[in-house]
């Protein structure tokens, strides 16, 4: 058994000697076919382990992190990086995940890209593409300083179908050499398998998502069901609203009676809702919205005909993009909620699915129908005690009493000594004196419900107005106020008592206001501040609509305010007629 073949007789040493070459030769590119294969089988196996890791409930995060790292180790790349697509119109990168740069290296750099350049170019046209010289194309930008210097270079859109997720960015070929046919397909292959699992975090996460504004949905349910409070409830409401669509500024805003539109609930700024002054529903967007039903996509509010957007003091000039929803139950539309971002968080408002709130909306105002459906079916209960009792007050006890006053009447009638005619007499008095308190309670049975909610609502928003002004206001009430402050000039009351508290809030500087309502010939309500007073330049945009509203109604709206000695408001109309 030799280990070399026979000479062939007569053949010379030169011909052996080529022989033996070409033999060699063949060896060793059989030998490097061999581990071409053994290495293309490795790198599968290894691309096989990648897509099962994807597969193991990775976050998202985590994920990629992934994904660049066997990107690097399949093709032999010393950089790679992978450029996330963000959710917007422009579909510039939203993340940019790098592998082999240490701290040091991205701290030089700076700012990460966000998609110019031949990135870019590989965004607008997502399809794999090899460069011997990266800075030799022509949509190149170059490297910013500290950059490390990166030549070959292969670019794979990470996609699922027809949708791209990104692109994987590889630089460096191992051996200073280009990246291959082999090294491009294995890498394709792993983009696909990378849009699969991407595919699958992001519905995951779209998922965690609708289930929020599910169990937010029905949070907010069951507390406005279960609070009596108005604006309580609708507080309650923005807030879950701002919270669950992770905006930086909710509302919601309801025609008052002037046809103006009102802030009725305010979350994401430090002040109440009352401070803020109506908007004209012309210029409104809450207005269009309530008019039309149909919820609107606002690409700038703070560019937007919302006259409160204009306000540098509140903020509002940072929002960007921003949407409106109507509240519609089944007795209409009742009013709007407008939830708002910054424009630095643009994606938050991006990635947002946009039936999510608007259900939530939807569902919430049929919430509040139903609570105000069962507070009035409450009241009716109420005024039905209320009747029986005023009923069994008129018809039993004033009978027995009026019968009793006569019979002692009859009685002083019969007797001459004149000190017990005059103890009956006094006693007939007395009933007279017990049935006239009983008649006016048997009226009051039939009013209470408009007095009581008149000042219920006065207290409640003085009792707001100790939040912004950092102390309680007094407030005292004189007169028959439930009965002589009808349905009429009531919201008008409570309007102007709501401006006038702003504006000592926002702009007096005082340290004590008074506040009064009276009511008897006329309803008389006084707002009273030791604070500054007013300026001599001062625009009366707010005193001149409380002027109108008295005005409107037969009375009139004085204003005496001296430098330094406070201001006083006092607002008057004629009471209700049929009730005085």
């Amino acid at each position: 058994m030799g280990s070399a073949e026979p000479r062939h007789a007569g053949e010379s040493e030169e011909l052996s000697s080529l022989r033996d070459t070409a033999f060699d030769e063949l060896l060793r590119e059989v030998l490097g076919r061999v581990n071409e294969v053994l290495e293309e089988r490795e790198r599968w196996e290894l691309l096989l382990d990648a897509v099962v890791t994807m597969a193991a409930g990775l976050s998202l995060d985590e994920l990629l992190r992934r994904i660049i790292e066997v990107a690097a180790d399949l093709a032999g790349a010393r950089y790679v990086a992978l450029g996330v697509l963000g959710v917007g119109k422009e579909r510039r990168l939203d993340r940019f995940i790098t592998h082999g740069l240490n701290p040091a290296q991205i701290k030089a750099i700076g700012d990460l890209p966000s998609g110019h350049g031949i990135l870019g170019w590989i965004i607008d046209h997502p399809e794999p593409i090899r460069l011997h010289d990266i800075s030799a194309h022509p949509e190149s930008f170059g490297f910013p300083p500290d950059h490390p210097p990166m030549r070959s270079f292969l670019g794979v859109p990470v996609r699922l179908h027809e949708r791209v997720f990104g692109n994987l960015y590889l630089t460096e070929k191992a051996g200073g050499g280009d990246f291959t046919d082999h090294d491009e397909s294995i890498v394709v292959a792993l983009a696909a398998a990378a849009g699969v699992a991407i595919e699958n975090a992001r519905l995951h996460a779209e998922a965690a998502r609708r289930e929020q504004w599910l169990a937010a949905t029905a949070e907010v349910t069951r507390l406005l069901m279960i609070e009596p409070d108005a604006d309580t409830r609708l507080q309650t409401l923005v807030e879950h609203a701002m919270t669950v669509a992770d905006a930086d500024i909710a509302g919601i805003m309801a025609f008052d009676t002037d046809g103006a539109v009102a802030v009725r609930a305010l979350a994401g700024v430090d002040l109440p809702a009352m401070a803020l002054p109506p908007a004209a529903a012309a210029d409104s967007l809450s207005a269009r919205v309530m008019r039309s039903g149909e919820p609107t996509v606002v690409e700038d509010l703070a560019a937007s005909p919302w006259p409160q957007a204009q306000s540098p003091e509140l903020g509002f000039t940072e929002l960007g993009p921003g949407l409106v929803v109507p509240l519609r139950a089944a007795a209409g539309v009742e009013g709007a909620m407008s939830l708002g971002w910054r424009k630095d968080r643009r994606d938050v408002f991006d990635a947002l699915d946009l039936a999510l709130p608007i259900a939530f909306a939807e569902q919430a105002a049929l919430a509040l129908e139903v609570a105000r459906a069962r507070e009035d079916q409450q009241r009716l209960v109420l005024f039905e005690d209320r009747d029986r009792i005023g009923r069994d007050l008129h018809d039993l006890i004033i009978q027995r009493l009026f019968a009793v006053g006569l019979g002692l009447q009859s009685a002083g009638r019969l007797t001459d000594d004149p000190d017990l005619a005059g103890r009956l007499d006094s006693a007939v008095d007395d009933l007279d004196a017990t049935i006239r308190d009983i008649r006016r309670t048997i009226f009051a049975l039939g009013s209470m419900d408009q007095g009581e909610d008149i000042q219920a609502e006065i207290t409640r928003i003085v009792d707001r107005a100790a939040g912004t002004l950092k102390f309680r206001p007094s407030l005292t009430f004189d007169g028959p106020v439930r009965t002589l402050v009808d349905d009429t000039a009531a919201p008008d009351v409570l309007a102007v008592l709501g401006e006038a508290l702003s504006n000592a809030a926002r702009h007096a500087e005082a340290t004590s206001v008074w506040v009064a309502l009276s009511a008897g010939e006329a309803v008389t309500l006084t707002v009273r501040d030791n604070g500054r007073g007013l300026p001599q330049d001062a625009i009366e945009s707010g005193l001149a609509n409380m002027r109108r509203r008295a005005e409107r109604l037969g009375g009139h709206c004085t204003v005496v305010s001296a430098p330094g000695e406070g201001t006083t408001v006092e607002w008057s109309v004629p009471a209700a007629t049929s009730a005085r």
